[in-house]
């Protein structure tokens, strides 16, 4: 074979490899929400609007030719946001919940507390209210529980700062997207059809790599430091809790919370696996409210480290792979290698810890079941924290298993078929007489 040949052998076979990996990241859905249609309308409207000039253009000809190169879209017309991001007035926007995808309303919402909790001061400064009057706000805004040695317990304040921190996670997701995201999207000359795509993996990139380094920082100060599972039980009960362990472990149950208001409500379109994905939040959340409830916390955080470590590599796969998929092979393999030790071998670790190491837990805390004495550790609760932890290991499980079954096919059989999550439109050329190929 010639060198020209070789090479276009081995580019050939370079570009396989990149497909394949391309079909096999699409596998995993990365905790996101929808892919918004508006992109395909737009790109919609561009392709009527270029074939309208090739077909003026051509009048007469009876020879077809495809255009020289398909030339970039202008800046204003890549930045175009669907209607679903412009608002249609404050208290339209709270009713409708499209406060979640707007952050000019997610704004506005987010400082009704700090204003009444700064009116509050205001009032007791001028005398009008007792120095000795609690301000309500204030558990919306800052921790509540704390004991006299500096540490927190559980309260009921807890309820209302999640809540205010759904608003908050609302709002630096949109502006995320919005702001930095979609303009770094054009500055990459990703297409068109890809950019809603590669907003959402910034965006986990940006949240699950933050929080997998806050989550490592605040395991390294528990006795169960890289998953010595043992300690999840000898000290139990964890009722106190440090600030960063508190303020880590509501702050995710925010995020949460957010991300499965915007499924359940419908606010973005949904994808494919819509219900897989909320079947993914749903025993998430159950794990996160349980575990705060039974002052299993060192379990929690050990379950978090797992998945948001890999979900951060998930991301930046996926993000690799929208701006340039031919580079897309290595940060894949890695994103393999740490999703199977995080995600299956240390979270069966933690899953046979609770099937084997429960007869740990001090034999007086494990009799009763008794919420209002916060006493919730009878024999039967062992079975109650196995099911869900099991349950998000069979959905792991179910994922990997697709991402291997559609890579395995891709490299042996050449067979690259797109089984994604949800459909992608892709731009096709177009020929002189308004046709696409």
């Amino acid at each position: 074979m010639s060198g020209s040949g070789l090479g276009v052998a081995a580019g050939g076979a370079s570009r396989r490899r990149s497909s394949s990996v391309t079909n096999a990241l699409e596998q995993v859905p990365l905790n996101s929400q929808a892919t918004s249609s508006h992109s395909h309308g737009h790109a919609h409207h561009a392709g009527h609007k270029i074939q309208g000039q090739a077909g003026s253009a051509n009048q007469g000809k009876s020879e077809i030719k495809p255009l020289s190169g398909r030339s970039r879209p202008r800046p204003s017309d890549d930045l175009v946001l669907g209607d679903m991001y412009y608002t249609k007035g404050f208290l339209k926007d709270l009713i409708s919940f499209r406060w979640m995808t707007i952050p000019s309303s997610s704004l506005k919402l987010m400082m009704i507390m700090p204003v009444l909790y700064l009116n509050h001061l205001a009032l007791v400064h001028l005398g009008i209210l007792s120095p000795e009057t609690p301000n309500p706000f204030a558990a919306c805004l800052f921790l509540s529980g704390k004991t006299a040695n500096g540490k927190y317990t559980k309260a009921w304040g807890d309820w209302a700062f999640v809540l205010w921190h759904t608003v908050w996670w609302s709002l630096v997701r949109q502006s995320m997207t919005l702001y930095v995201l979609r303009p770094l999207a054009y500055w990459f000359k990703i297409k068109r059809s890809k950019i809603m795509r590669f907003t959402e993996q910034g965006y986990a990139l940006f949240y699950f790599g933050i929080l997998s380094g806050c989550g490592i920082y605040v395991m390294h100060g528990l006795s169960t430091w890289w998953y010595r599972t043992e300690h999840f039980w000898l000290e139990y009960p964890h009722r106190e809790m440090t600030l960063e362990l508190k303020l880590y472990y509501l702050m995710q149950a925010a995020y949460w919370l957010q991300q499965s208001m915007i499924m359940v409500l419908k606010v973005e379109k949904p994808r494919k696996d819509y219900y897989e994905l909320i079947a993914h939040h749903i025993v998430t959340l159950w794990l996160i409210g349980w575990s705060y409830i039974e002052n299993l916390t060192y379990i929690g955080v050990s379950i978090f480290v797992t998945m948001d470590v890999s979900d951060t590599f998930i991301g930046f796969s996926k993000c690799v792979n929208y701006i340039d998929e031919s580079k897309s092979v290595p940060p894949f393999l890695v994103f393999l290698v740490v999703w199977t030790y995080m995600r299956h071998y240390l979270n069966i670790k933690i899953l046979y810890s609770v099937y084997s190491e429960w007869h740990l837990i001090p034999e007086a805390n494990r009799q009763v079941f008794d919420p209002w004495r916060d006493k919730w550790m009878p024999p039967w609760m062992q079975w109650q924290i196995f099911i869900p932890i099991a349950l998000l290991q069979v959905i792991n499980l179910l994922w990997y298993y697709l991402l291997m079954r559609i890579l395995f096919r891709a490299l042996v059989f050449n067979d690259r078929r797109d089984e994604r999550s949800d459909d992608e439109e892709e731009e096709k050329p177009v020929l002189k007489d308004g046709k696409a190929e």
